[in-house]
Formats: C-alpha cells, structure tokens, sequence
C-alpha cells in the first residue's frame, strides 16, 4: 500500500471514530426539555467518510460523486435523465426555464403565457414564472388533502397556458390522473415539483410510479429537513432526452456544448461548426445557445448524497410510520380538528404532519403552535398560506397585473388562518411522537 493510500485509510478510520464520539451517542428524550424539532440531518458515518473521502481528492466542483449520485437516483426514480444542482429551488428554475428554450418552437413558454398553479405552497415553485415575465394564474386546493383543486382547472385554462406546475404538499401526491390528463388534453407541459415528496408513489397506467416521474419534468431539494440532504442541494429529472439536454445548459452557464468539465470534444463540435454569427469553427466549449446560470453542486455535496441515497427506502419508511402513529393518535379528535388524507392511489412520503383548527372548534392555531411550541415542540406554517398575501406580491395586488386567480381561494385563505404542521422525520423516537400527540391533545380537548 502506498503511502498515500496508507495515510488515506488512517483518515478516514478517524473519521468513524470522530463520528462515534461526537454524534454516536443517542441522547436520552426528557419530555418538555428535549426540543422535538420538525425535521433535520439523518446521517451516520458513512456521510462523514464520503465527505472526506471525496474532499480529500480535491476535486471540488462537480466531478465523479456527482455523476455517481445522478445515476443512483435516476435508478431509484426509474427515469432516465437526472440532473444534480445546488439546491431544489434552482432545480425549479432550470425545470421552467428549460421550457422557455427556442429550440421548443411552437411549446415555447413566452414572455406574457400562462402557467397554472397554486397559492397555498412554497414561493420557489412560482418565482421563477414570475421572473422570466410569464403569467402565474392561482387556483384553490382541496382540504384535506391541502393539494390542488383539480375541478378548477378548466375555469383556469385560457389561450395562453402553456404550463401546470405545481407541488406535491407535504408529501401527498395531487391527482395526477386527472392533472396530467388535463395537461395531454391540452398540450401543457407538466412539472411536478417533487420537493417534499422523494419516495412517494402514485398508481397511473396499471402500475406504481415515483411522482416527479410522471410529469415532463420533476424536481427534488437536499436541504437538511428534506427526506435526504446534501446540506445544499437538488435535481430535475426526467424522460425526456430534450428536456434533460436543454436543464443541462441553462444549469452549466447556458453553453450548447455537453461535454463534461475536465473533458474536451466529446461532442465532436469543438473546431468543426458554424453557430449563431460567430465563425466557423469556433471553439464550441464557449458557444452559448441560453441565457443560463451556474447551479452545479461540489462533488463533496454530491459525495454526501451518496450516502444518503442508501438509506432513503428506510428513511421513506420510517417517515410513512411517523405519520401513521400521530394520526392514530389524533384522528379521534375529527370535531375539533381537520386531520390529512392521502389522495386516492397514493402511497405517500410524508413530509410533515398536518394539522388544520376548525373554525368553529373554540380554538386557535396561534395558541396551538404557542403551546407545542412552549412544550418544546417545532411546528411550521403550511409555507406561504395564500402566497398572494405576501409583501412580495403587493405591486402585483395594487396594479392588479403580472398574475392571475380563479375563483375567491377560499381553502386556500383557511390554511393561511387554521394550519399548522408538525414532524415526521426518522430521527423521531416512539416517545417523541407520542408526546407530541399528548400535547395536541391537551391543547385540543382542554
């Protein structure tokens, strides 16, 4: 063994045992003490090695691990195209922006078209609409399922949509019978942001599929709370070779060539083409055919990913078992409050728990989150309840231009009022779902 090798090995024997010091030790749960946090990091050692392991060939931007990881996930998914960025947001960006590219023709998103979506959600899914100068139009979404309301979108439909894009929430696949038949019927592009929900499944054509796989395109975020982590970090997937070549330029700068970094003339086009107005023969690593970005992750990210990519069928299945407890916990308490339900011919990856205060229950979700919070329990807002409510949108409200609604968003405007949500992550022990089910009780019935 080398030298190299030697003092390789040594490092990352270290590294184990770093972990085992540090982060081994299980630390025992004191109800009311321990904080019960909604999400966060689920890793062992092996994160830790590959960490190291790949910073320790230096490589640093996107390199082996990378393409590694792309393949394990494509593989999981069950698609064939699957593209690393640095962060789920970014990979709504490049799923829209990909969708705007010339090379679309008649398909093309345009300035001034129309994209079909939700309010109640996370801003990322619409920013980039918003950004390029393309028209969100907001329907409403069911309860409880809290996902799109499917019998809206033809009140939605007009000349100008080109696009459905819109989000799994919290894990529970929306009626992607009836989305993506809407969206054949039509000729829509479909982007499933998938951001919640790695590991869901939805039957469609006789068969279990992932969703984000039965879209055009779908997206994922490997940030800390999501179901694995890269602590920064996301993709866009698809089956679409067009798709995937067109996500691919605007995340490598916009450049038409496709040749991976370190390697020159894959393509065969380097010397050899004529492009846009430049001469003839112009190095084709430098001919841009988009306007992109640089969204690449490092390859210790990607390293990290790896790891992770293990244990997601367990970490899916430790987050369906989280789920399960709290709404066996709860689910007699249906006078008082609006509990979740998975949408017909799903098996969802939860995200988080879910709980809506009915309005005419006494209750308040301010006091609700004031309790659990002060027992030390984490709890979260469905995102941006009525997106449209923000700051960020009060341009838009007052010239009455730049999106559009259908119908009064009713459901929506409850969850802005009623929703809270709480944790299902698999660093949860028994006696941490079980104390956060005593609270809610408390609070509910007290």
């Amino acid at each position: 063994m080398s030298k190299v090798n030697f003092l390789k090995k040594e490092i990352l024997e270290k590294t184990k045992e770093l972990y085992e010091l540090k982060f081994g030790e299980k630390k025992e749960f004191t109800p009311g003490e321990t904080y019960v946090n909604y999400g966060g990091r689920f890793f062992d050692e092996k994160e830790m090695v590959n960490l190291i392991d790949s910073s320790l060939d230096f490589w640093l931007t996107t390199g082996p691990w990378a393409k590694k990881f792309e393949k394990g996930l494509a593989e999981y998914l069950g698609t064939k195209y699957c593209s690393l960025v640095n962060s789920g947001s970014s990979a709504n960006l490049l799923a829209f922006m990909a969708l705007t590219s010339p090379s679309l023709g008649d398909r093309r998103i345009n300035r001034g078209d129309e994209v079909i979506t939700v309010a109640a959600g996370f801003p990322t899914t619409v920013t980039p609409v918003i950004q390029y100068g393309a028209i969100p139009v907001f329907i409403d979404v069911e309860i409880p399922s809290y996902n799109i309301d499917v019998t809206q979108l033809e009140a939605a439909l007009s000349e100008k949509t080109k696009a459905v894009m819109v989000a799994h929430t919290l894990g529970n696949p929306f009626n992607l019978k009836a989305v993506r038949e809407f969206c054949d019927r039509n000729n829509l592009w479909l982007i499933e942001d998938n951001c919640d929900a790695l590991g869901s499944e939805y039957f469609i054509d006789g068969e279990w599929k992932k969703t984000g796989t039965i879209g055009d395109l779908g997206t994922s975020s490997f940030y800390p709370p999501h179901h694995m982590t890269m602590g920064e970090g996301g993709a866009v997937y698809t089956n679409n070779s067009k798709l995937a070549k067109l996500v691919n330029s605007f995340r490598d700068w916009g450049r038409d060539c496709w040749c991976d970094s370190g390697k020159d003339d894959t393509c065969k086009y380097r010397f050899t083409k004529q492009f846009g107005e430049l001469p003839l023969g112009y190095d084709h690593k430098y001919v841009y055919s988009h306007f992109g970005y640089n969204l690449k992750v490092t390859d210790m990210q990607a390293a990290i990913g790896c790891a992770q990519l293990e244990k997601l069928p367990a970490i899916v299945e430790a987050r369906r078992k989280n789920w399960e407890r709290l709404y066996n916990g709860l689910k007699d308490l249906s006078d008082k409050i609006v509990l979740p339900e998975k949408e017909k011919d799903s098996n969802p990856s939860w995200f988080g728990f879910l709980i809506s205060v009915k309005e005419n229950s006494g209750k308040s979700r301010v006091e609700l989150a004031k309790y659990l919070e002060a027992n030390r329990i984490q709890t979260r807002n469905l995102f941006a309840g009525n997106l449209i409510k923000h700051p960020a949108f009060d341009e838009m409200r007052a010239s009455g231009e730049g999106f559009r609604t259908v119908g009064d968003l009713k459901n929506t405007d409850f969850i802005m009022n009623n929703t809270i949500w709480i944790g299902v992550y698999p660093g949860m022990s028994n006696e941490m779902l079980d104390f956060m089910i005593e609270k809610v009780r408390e609070y509910v019935l007290g």
